[in-house]
């Protein structure tokens, strides 16, 4: 190879760059914020609940009550709890009740 020149392709060395990766969950500030979203979901709504100081263990079991209290589905991913339907009302009331700072964020 000359100086010139430089390296297209080779399948010696895998990838060039490391790929960067992502934090596990959102920052915590103290707020937990509730945000509706409706984008790649084929229009079906679903509210984001994030920003808990808690263990996985803990967040699990705040994921469960939530979806109790909805009386609706969800699921916990990288510590965003996901709930489906339009209860963000409900959910800032059960959370202020339990001295949380809440947040509604977006539309």
């Amino acid at each position: 190879m000359s100086k010139n020149s430089r390296l297209v392709y080779s399948t010696d060395q895998g990838k060039i760059r490391p790929e960067e990766s992502k934090p596990k969950r959102p920052p915590i500030d103290g707020f937990i914020r509730i945000q509706k979203e409706t984008k790649g979901r084929k229009g079906a709504g679903v509210i984001l609940i994030s920003g808990f100081d808690m263990s996985d263990k803990d967040l699990k079991a705040m994921s469960k009550k939530l979806k109790q209290i909805c009386s609706s589905g969800g699921t916990l991913k990288d510590g965003v709890i996901e709930i489906q339907g339009d209860h963000r009302d409900v959910i800032k009331n059960h959370l202020e009740k339990q001295g949380l700072k809440v947040k509604l964020v977006g539309g």
